[in-house]
């Protein structure tokens, strides 16, 4: 299209990015935004009715229903599951977006050193007026205070390498751990791979677990891999093995690591992704059931939620709306 034709109309429905309208907004040339409100029924429909562009993170086949004309729907994640497949026509490219790997590094080494650092229970001590360390605390480990125990030197086991496996390696690697990866092809190069002290197939999980001081999730979820983390995968884990999901929920068997907290079979948990997702902002029934544990830290999905992250996002996109805008092949297209 060129720079004489008519701009374009394009709809933002994702109430997330539409707060990131001004970094949308810089296009080479102006266009047409409409801007749905999620709490009007049926604004995304309407805000779609006649877009040449969706931006979306979520879209069902009601919302596309008479949509002839959108040309590129653009997801604002790198995640598509909530896009319907038969919501976006055969000939419309899809396109997504990440830049949430950082982020999320970031969260897995802070999660991590929480743990190993007693952050919480040193937290918990000091708001009740306890003073608790190796040197107030008579008896040595056991039973005093435990040490502390460093990243440097551990093995950090990482159950998918993609980009957000990427980043946590860079990170690993900075605070002085070894790194091992479960690939579904190991013998695959590119990125990142230059940092990896071993790789496993991926029907070598157990093996990796045994080797893993600290266990981060973050393969995609699969019908292959829901529930891949089961009672027999958490009984490879070392007692002191921590586990941190930044993946989905369903990966690790709910039931099988609750078990493994409450026993103390294994160090402790970190938790981003759950297994309900609540429908409003009240928390689930199944966090209270992990807060009621010891050395768990629990997070309400929020690991890449930095606001440069969605910066970063409405700038591939902006220049997805320019490359189509000009006729030319679109980067990200995921189909």
């Amino acid at each position: 299209m060129s720079a004489a034709s008519r701009p374009l109309r394009i709809a933002v429905t994702d109430p997330i990015m539409s707060a990131f309208s001004d970094d949308l907004r810089r296009t080479e040339r102006p266009h047409e935004w409409v801007f749905a409100d999620p709490g009007v029924p049926g604004s995304a429909r309407a805000a779609i009715d006649g877009a040449d562009v969706v931006i979306c993170s979520r879209l069902t086949t009601d919302d596309m229903a008479g949509a002839d004309h959108v040309r590129l729907v653009h997801a604002t994640g790198a995640g598509v599951d909530r896009i319907d497949g038969e919501a976006v026509p055969d000939d419309v490219p899809l396109c997504n977006t990440g830049h949430h790997g950082p982020a999320i590094a970031e969260h897995v080494i802070m999660t991590a050193l929480m743990l190993r650092r007693r952050a919480l229970e040193a937290d918990a001590e000091m708001r009740r007026g306890e003073w608790r360390t190796i040197a107030t605390v008579p008896g040595s480990p056991p039973a005093g205070v435990p040490y502390h125990r460093s990243l440097a030197g551990s093995t950090l086991g990482l159950i998918g390498y993609g980009e957000i496996g990427r980043s946590v390696a860079h990170l690993a690697k900075a605070f002085g751990m070894r790194v091992v990866a479960l690939r579904r092809h190991p013998d695959a190069g590119g990125p990142g791979t230059e940092l990896l002290d071993r790789v496993y197939g991926e029907e070598q999980l157990h093996p990796l677990l045994r080797e893993s001081d600290v266990v981060v999730v973050t393969a995609p979820l699969t019908e292959s891999t829901r529930g891949m983390i089961d009672a027999d995968a958490l009984a490879q884990l070392h007692a002191d093995a921590l586990i941190v999901n930044v993946a989905r929920g369903a990966l690790i068997d709910e039931d099988a690591l609750y078990a493994a907290l409450a026993e103390k079979r294994i160090g402790g948990a970190a938790i981003d992704v759950w297994w309900d997702a609540p429908q409003g902002a009240e928390a689930p029934p199944v966090v209270q059931r992990f807060a009621a544990l010891d050395r768990v830290v629990l997070t309400p999905h929020h690991s890449g939620h930095a606001g440069e992250v969605f910066s970063a996002r409405a700038a591939d996109i902006a220049r997805n709306i320019d490359l189509i805008d000009a006729g030319l092949p679109l980067e990200r297209q995921v189909r």
